[in-house]
């Protein structure tokens, strides 16, 4: 697959940065907690710092950790910044805790590993601009250690980066999958159009057959290329979200709007609010494990509307929401 006309330059620059991707067999690596740990916490600082040069506001930052006595050990910084002229609520949290036993959200794909003590640590964010020309980006890498029965030790990756517009530019969406193409592609033809599909299938309502919005790349369980690699492909895909989505952030968020394109965008974030709490697999994990609330919900929007059984008009931009935007599209190949 073809993503972007520079696609000889990404792969040398993942080369450099990461390690050698001409080699992507399976390896008996052992994972490297303390690696993750660091890139994790860098990128929470220069996601904050970028977002902070465009909104003019700073992030409010509130370092836990969990008490004494508690199930759930570990320790995390959750930044936040609200009320800015750019971005009405911005979340971007570092977790890393340990507990006893693997909740049930973290082995309904690993039967084999219930009950086991484990290790999680991942950097998760969600952006609801101000304008609703902008769309609301939400990203989460992670990684998940864990021993099984015979004690040996078992890590796996999970993450990704989804685009959820309110009003839909068709150059947005090509924009921000072409990134999350060019970062996957390096590690395997067939690892975009694989996560593109898993993006698509995990963020949608299903209590409402629609699309949460225009997706991106999804993963989970990942493990297949060996600790080094695996790692190096979550590095990958968390170092392409500032290029994936603060050149939409410049275009869009000085578009005039008035009071229905506010109203629009509100109840549009209905359906935001209702993915993370009924289906979101993180949001179960972090309330199932005793995780810390407030940082766990760091996601939901400040304000946001229900309406009961609205339509758009027809022709209107907000119906080509419904009908250009939310069902599947190869933006790709556009």
């Amino acid at each position: 697959m073809a993503c972007s006309t520079d696609k000889t330059s990404v792969t040398a620059h993942l080369k450099t940065k990461f390690r050698d991707v001409s080699d992507l067999k399976p390896t008996v690596d052992q994972p490297d907690t303390a690696a993750v740990r660091h890139y994790l916490q860098g990128l929470q600082q220069r996601i904050t710092t970028a977002v902070t040069e465009k909104d003019g506001s700073s992030f409010g930052s509130d370092a836990w950790q969990k008490p004494p006595g508690e199930p759930l050990q570990g320790h995390g910084l959750t930044q936040i910044l609200e009320g800015g002229p750019v971005f009405e609520r911005a979340g971007c949290g570092f977790s890393s805790v340990r507990g006893p036993k693997l909740p049930p959200s973290a082995t309904q794909h690993r039967p084999e590993l219930s009950g086991s003590p484990f290790e999680a640590m991942g950097v998760s964010l969600v952006f609801h601009p101000r304008n609703p020309y902008v769309p609301t980006v939400h990203m989460n890498v992670r990684m998940l250690s864990a021993q099984d029965a015979n004690g040996r030790g078992v890590c796996w990756f999970g993450g990704g980066m989804d685009l959820t517009p309110y009003y839909g530019f068709d150059e947005d969406a090509i924009h921000f999958h072409t990134v999350c193409c060019d970062a996957l592609t390096p590690f395997g033809q067939d690892k975009y159009p694989r996560f593109k599909t898993w993006c698509d299938d995990y963020f949608f309502l299903k209590h409402r057959n629609e699309a949460r919005g225009v997706g991106g790349v999804f993963f989970d369980d990942f493990s297949e290329l060996g600790f080094d690699q695996s790692f190096a492909m979550l590095r990958a895909v968390g170092d392409g979200l500032l290029r994936a989505y603060m050149p939409i952030v410049e275009r869009r968020h000085h578009t005039p709007y008035g009071q229905r394109e506010r109203g629009f965008q509100l109840y549009r974030r209905g359906r935001y609010v209702e993915f993370n709490l009924v289906w979101d697999r993180g949001t179960h994990f972090g309330l199932q494990s005793g995780g810390r609330t407030e940082s766990i919900l760091l996601s939901m929007p400040p304000l946001a509307s229900w309406a009961y059984q609205w339509q758009p008009e027809p022709g209107s931009h907000e119906e080509a929401l419904y009908t250009r935007f939310l069902p599947r599209r190869d933006w790709v190949a556009q």
